[in-house]
């Protein structure tokens, strides 16, 4: 299988053997990295990141996996960079395509990173957008797998905004992969109906399932994975707080949720969280609405059902990947 020359978009243009295929070069890296072996294979590669959104995980891993590579990596931020502003996304595309052997973007609209990708000539990593997120899948399974030891048949619960990037993208990935996948959400936070109509339509021929429900219990009884994000995306204005919050607080991940799960249950969140008030925003939320925890409680996030930090690793084993897969033969 050679996965050369593709740009990483959304999972719904891999195939379940080719997201394994990246899974298991990811796990290969892995040990490499943990073994001190080095894995220099994309020598005198450049690459450039395009971040409008700023992030702490997904700027590391892609610098530092770059440079495991051996490669060259620039790091533009919105005030390095005209694109969009004095240059079209179309332009700026076929610059840097003629200068960089790879581009990640990183931030608002879909059809930004979709517009790199066919006007660069080279292959794009999508590091998040407003509708999908799909470094962060590869992450999130093989964390799973590492936990779990299996993918095919897990049931994973998302709790919270079942719109956002990574609800969106978790539902794709459980179906590709033969997993069970809940939104446990408010009516009015389920995902888009075309997007589960085609992950259901996927699901079928793999094993798995997508289920909607606003019930809690019912979400997340027996679940082998309780998954949660934030209440409020970045971009989004502050406005809106209040209102989520008074949607949301029932779906927040605490004990009594793992009680209902399954005995391996396992944590997971795609970071940063608001479990404590070590944060500005928890502080600010805390002020003005009382709350010391939001979408997770203190007590799950520390507990030893808790991933949250290797899913973070991963991270970087699992972009590697990505990046040997899609500039090299490998």
């Amino acid at each position: 299988m050679t996965l050369y020359g593709r740009s990483f978009l959304t999972l719904l243009d891999y195939t379940p053997d080719e997201i394994r295929h990246l899974l298991d070069l990811a796990k290969r890296l892995k040990r490499e990295k943990h073994l001190r072996i080095g894995h220099r294979h994309l020598m005198g590669r450049n690459i450039v990141l395009l971040f409008e959104k700023t992030s702490t995980r997904t700027r590391c891993a892609f610098e530092v996996a770059g440079r495991d590579l051996g490669m060259g990596v620039t790091f533009l931020d919105p005030v390095s960079s005209q694109m969009g502003k004095k240059e079209s996304i179309e332009d700026t595309a076929r610059v840097l395509g003629r200068m960089y052997d790879g581009i990640e973007y990183r931030g608002f609209s879909q059809n930004t990173v979709e517009l790199l990708a066919k006007y660069s000539g080279v292959p794009v990593w999508n590091g998040l957008t407003d509708q999908f997120h799909p470094t962060q899948m590869l992450a999130d399974l093989l964390t799973i797998e590492e936990q779990l030891g299996r993918l095919a048949g897990v049931r994973l619960t998302f709790m919270g905004d079942a719109r956002n990037n990574v609800a969106n993208s978790l539902m794709v990935a459980c179906a590709k992969m033969g997993m069970h996948f809940t939104a446990c959400a408010p009516e009015a936070l389920f995902p888009a109906e075309d997007l589960v109509r085609a992950a259901r339509e996927i699901a079928e021929n793999t094993g798995g399932s997508v289920t909607l429900t606003s019930d809690v219990a019912d979400g997340t009884r027996g679940a082998d994975v309780l998954y949660t994000d934030i209440w409020v995306s970045m971009g989004e204005p502050d406005s809106v707080w209040k209102e989520r919050i008074e949607l949301l607080q029932p779906y927040q991940v605490n004990a009594a949720a793992f009680e209902n799960a399954a005995d391996c249950a396992i944590f997971m969140h795609c970071l940063p969280s608001y479990h404590d008030l070590g944060t500005e925003v928890g502080r600010e939320i805390h002020e003005k609405f009382g709350l010391t925890e939001m979408e997770v409680t203190n007590e799950v996030f520390e507990s030893k059902r808790s991933v949250v930090f290797d899913e973070a690793e991963n991270r970087l084993h699992t972009i590697k990947a990505v990046m040997l897969a899609t500039l090299s033969r490998q």
